[in-house]
């Protein structure tokens, strides 16, 4: 007669089969907001230049971009993706683009770190003003 296994053997393999799974879940999260930008360097249009006030900046929570218009007429484009674990960019304080992740804080004019824990500043994207639209890439 074959021996099977005890209780606690068979639960003891289950609970590590689900620490397995969560980690493998975690880690593909963590993949999927890795700060990879969209595989398309094509240009993007992102709307009317007057949508992004002098002196602050807009969120384009779809294209995963920032744009700042530091002094009137002047127009910078960053990655909305976090460079400390790849969150998106979800709101403007201060000044400041806000990570809701961790808390990472960069400046929206220049995309430099104001508080991390990231330590790396913001990707820049080039961006133009076509008519009186933005093109970002």
């Amino acid at each position: 007669m074959s021996a099977s296994p005890d209780r606690r053997t068979v639960l003891r393999g289950a609970a590590l089969a689900g620490i397995a799974c969560f980690g493998a879940a975690a880690c593909a999260a963590g993949e999927q907001g890795s700060g990879a930008r969209p595989s398309s360097d094509a240009p993007v249009e992102l709307g009317p230049a007057a949508e992004v006030p002098v002196g602050g900046a807009k969120l384009y929570a779809a294209q995963r971009l920032l744009v700042s218009q530091p002094t009137k007429g002047e127009f910078k484009c960053f990655s909305a993706i976090c460079t400390h674990m790849g969150g998106t960019l979800n709101k403007i304080e201060k000044g400041q683009a806000v990570c809701p992740l961790h808390g990472s804080h960069f400046e929206v004019a220049t995309g430099k770190v104001a508080q991390g824990p990231a330590s790396s500043p913001l990707e820049e994207v080039p961006v133009k003003v076509k008519g009186d639209k933005l093109v970002a890439g």
